[in-house]
């Protein structure tokens, strides 16, 4: 199974390749092979460098693509316009399918021009049953890559790759505001956006991934999942308590990460298979529920504490 959007965030810094078709590469962009002989103490201990991040996101503008181009071919624009939106708003929702599909051609471009063989796509099951249920989908498909690219960009060895990875970002971003919006949700629920590193990201889009070609199976390795425990009701309210099912023990905290958590961008809250947890103050719009083993004061989750998880939970 390939890891998913966090790579996106590194790779949208390969988007330095992203100029207009057609143009070629400068010297300074052709240069990646420099740049993965200097990755960082960060990206050295996940055993990644720019190539693998470039890699990742591949693997997930791959997934993003296919998520809307399978949504647009088996939903008529009937199907939108019932929801409320109006000719407009559905020509905005097909144009941010379509940057995806384009952020994929600039991703394969620059990989293939240093010499790598872009990953392929996969086989998805993104479970569609109505338009309803794909724009939804979709505000939680772009949350997580504004969070995979703020996880991804510390772990680039090359700076000047960050003002392209954060070009990309900024668009991420204005899809997911108005992806929001188009559902009817807050368009900015919180001030700040939480990142999520490579496990973390991939173990959201794992449940989407059915299949990977061979030689398209990324390194990065999914954490056991976590689930809504049965008759669990969704959107959850700060106070109200939060039941989860997983298969792993050893859980004793819920970690909720959120651009509305500070400082350090995760709250904790205690937790038994019996009762759950309470969503803590301080939590809002799409948030990141880990299970962990502990609950570190600095309110930072890192890999080593991570029991289960992550899910992502609208926070009302």
């Amino acid at each position: 199974m390939p890891s998913f959007k966090i790579a996106a965030i590194s790779a949208l810094a390969a988007v330095a390749s992203a100029i207009p078709s057609g143009t070629r590469f400068t010297e300074r962009q052709l240069q990646y092979h420099q740049a993965a002989k200097r990755q960082n103490d960060a990206a050295a201990q996940a055993g990644l460098n720019d190539f693998d991040i470039l890699q990742f996101a591949l693997t997930l503008e791959h997934l993003e693509d296919t998520f809307y181009r399978e949504g647009f071919a088996r939903f008529p624009d009937s199907d939108f316009a019932a929801l409320g939106l109006d000719a407009r708003k559905i020509e905005d929702l097909k144009s941010i399918g379509l940057t995806e599909s384009q952020h994929v051609a600039l991703l394969q471009s620059a990989l293939a021009q240093n010499g790598i063989a872009p990953v392929r796509p996969c086989t998805y099951n993104f479970g569609f049953t109505d338009a309803a249920g794909m724009v939804a989908t979709a505000a939680i498909l772009e949350n997580v890559g504004v969070s995979a690219y703020l996880g991804a960009a510390p772990l680039l060895a090359d700076p000047a790759l960050l003002g392209v990875a954060g070009s990309i970002l900024t668009i991420e971003a204005r899809h997911q505001s108005s992806i929001r919006v188009f559902g009817g949700a807050i368009a900015v629920p919180q001030a700040f956006d939480a990142p999520l590193g490579p496990r973390a990201v991939f173990s959201l889009a794992a449940p989407f991934i059915q299949s990977c070609p061979e030689g398209s199976n990324l390194i990065v390795q999914a954490f056991p999942a976590l689930t809504m425990a049965e008759g669990q009701i969704s959107p959850a309210a700060v106070g109200t308590a939060l039941r989860l099912t997983s298969a792993s023990p050893g859980a004793t905290h819920c970690a909720f990460t959120s651009g509305g958590a500070q400082p350090g961008g995760t709250k904790f809250a205690p937790f038994t298979e019996a009762e759950g947890c309470q969503v803590p103050h301080g939590v809002a719009g799409i948030s990141y529920v880990t299970l962990t083993s502990s609950a570190p004061l600095d309110g930072k989750i890192v890999d080593d504490i991570i029991v289960a998880g992550p899910m992502a939970v609208t926070v009302s």
